[in-house]
Parts: structure tokens; C-alpha cells; sequence
């Protein structure tokens, strides 16, 4: 069959600009849009003990035995505040909490930087117990559903010397790992290692320890990256992958079900820390600089 030379060209500019699309890469959008909390929204834990808040209920032994809930912040646990010559979200740690994004997302590389501040508060005040925070993603359950404080996700830990671990909270992710020699099991991540299940479940293993440890030292920004495609997860710190996993699943119904999208949680969790340069762009492929070799 013989084509008409106007087609030829057709399909030749189509064909450029193809090329041109696949080779350009989505643009970065802001998650935060460094002069207030506008996207997010809160949810804040009954205060411990230690916490004075009058008019607050609580119980005969001083407990407070209701959470704050969503929308209030008495005691601006997430604030924006100028950090090293930028604008951060300042998480002060003083109550156990979440701040979430309005939107759901899937299929998306996500980054984001962080570094931690001085002040630890109770129960996680003492010299010796980790700095802790964390970013949960496919969260599928509502602020404080089931009276849980942390909402069924799978996080990308952020607490010193663990940035990047697992915890599938109140869900189900398989990881490359290989398990420690002793009576309590810890996984590590292994990409030769056989696929194991986690779930932070009774009679289970929520954690996998990432591999390797590359936070820089406390009181210095750290880059993290989550990449999200389809089952497939990637954690990454400061431009190092240092866990791969697979196959999300929700397990709050009659059969566990995969979860591949969700809003995004910064927790607070006893410990001051700052974030900035929150943003996330879609993508239809692995980056190619942490596509597996």
C-alpha cells in the first residue's frame, strides 16, 4: 500500500511530539505553600498528663480522656515558622497527632525535607529515646477511626537513626527481607532476601528495618523521597533507595484488598521537627535513577 507523503509527515510530527512528551518530565506542584497550612488539616490525641489545659475533661487519676480532635490546636502543635532562612512547618511533638493532606494521591513520586528540633516532650522525653515523627501514605481510615491515633496506612518511618523503616499500620506490605538471628524477630531489607509479609497486628511483625542507614546527623536537613506505582513502593533518603516493597493491602474488611491510594500524614509524636519543600508530581514509570538494575 502506498502512503500519501502528507501522511508520512503526519505520522513523523506525531511521532516528535511523542518523543518530546515522553521525554518531559511532570512538573513538581507545592504541598505546602510556605506561608500557612492551607491543604492540610489536623487531628490532635488526648494530651499526656504532664499537659495543662484547663477545661479539658479528665479523669480521677489526671488522664485526659478525650482527644482533641480535628481542627484544634490550643497549643500550636503544627505552626509555620521561618527555619534557616525559609518558611517550615514546625511540628512541636507536644501531642501525639496527624496533619493530613486534603487531597488522595496514587501514582506519584513525592519529596520532601526535614530536620529535627531540640524540644522532646513526655513520654518520649528522655535523653536516650529516638527523636520521632513520620510519614504515613495509602492512609484509608479517617483521624482517630477506631480509636486509633494513627490511621491505617503504611509509613515510611522518620525517627533517628531509622529514617526509611517500615510500619504497616493496621495494614498488610510485602519486603525483600532477611530476619535477624534471636528470639524476637527483626527484619532487615535484603533485595535478595525472600518476600515477607508485614502487618502491625497481634501476633505479627509490623517493622522492616531499612537498609542502609543514610540520615545525615541530627539538627541537618535530610531529603526524603517516596515513590508510589501501582503495587510497588520505594523509600529513599538523601538519594539513596533503601527499601523497595510490594503489594499493599487493606485488611479493615471482609478480605484483605490492595490500597494503592490515599492521602499523606506528617505525625507528631513527641518531638519537635520542621519540614519544607513538601511537593509531589504524577508519574507513569519509575524515575530511572531508582529503577532497580
Amino acid at each position: 500500500m502506498i502512503i500519501p507523503k502528507f501522511t508520512i509527515g503526519w505520522l513523523l510530527s506525531a511521532l516528535c511530539v511523542c518523543s518530546s512528551l515522553t521525554a518531559a518530565e511532570p512538573a513538581w506542584q507545592p504541598l505546602f505553600n510556605s506561608r500557612d497550612l492551607s491543604g492540610w488539616s489536623t487531628w490532635l490525641a488526648a494530651p499526656h498528663v504532664s499537659v495543662d489545659l484547663p477545661g479539658e475533661p479528665r479523669n480521677e487519676k489526671g488522664a485526659y480522656t478525650a482527644p482533641l480532635g480535628a481542627g484544634r490546636d490550643p497549643l500550636d502543635v503544627f505552626t509555620v515558622v521561618p527555619v534557616d532562612g525559609q518558611p517550615a512547618i514546625r511540628i512541636s511533638g507536644q501531642v501525639f497527632g496527624e496533619l493530613r493532606t486534603a487531597g488522595s494521591f496514587s501514582n506519584y513520586h513525592l519529596r520532601l525535607q526535614f530536620k529535627w528540633g531540640d524540644k522532646k516532650w513526655p513520654p518520649r522525653e528522655k535523653f536516650a529515646t529516638p527523636r520521632d515523627s513520620g510519614l504515613l501514605y495509602h492512609v484509608h481510615a479517617a483521624p482517630g477511626a477506631e480509636g486509633r491515633t494513627w490511621a491505617r496506612s503504611i509509613e515510611l518511618q522518620i525517627q533517628e537513626r531509622d529514617v526509611g523503616d517500615l510500619y504497616a499500620i493496621g495494614s498488610r506490605i510485602s519486603v525483600r527481607s532477611t530476619v535477624r538471628p534471636g528470639e524476637k524477630p527483626v527484619f532487615d531489607y535484603d533485595p535478595a532476601g525472600a518476600w515477607n509479609v508485614f502487618s502491625q497486628v497481634p501476633g505479627a511483625v509490623g517493622r522492616c528495618v531499612k537498609s542502609p542507614d543514610n540520615e545525615k546527623p541530627s539538627g541537618e536537613w535530610n531529603t526524603v523521597e517516596l515513590i508510589c506505582l501501582g503495587e510497588d513502593s520505594i523509600h529513599i533518603v538523601n538519594g539513596k533507595v533503601v527499601m523497595r516493597l510490594h503489594g499493599p493491602q487493606r485488611i479493615d474488611g471482609p478480605a484483605p484488598a490492595p490500597v494503592t491510594a490515599g492521602p499523606l500524614i506528617l505525625q507528631s509524636e513527641g518531638a519537635e521537627i520542621f519540614y519544607r519543600a513538601i511537593e509531589i508530581r504524577p508519574i507513569t514509570t519509575v524515575p530511572a535513577e531508582f529503577a532497580e538494575k
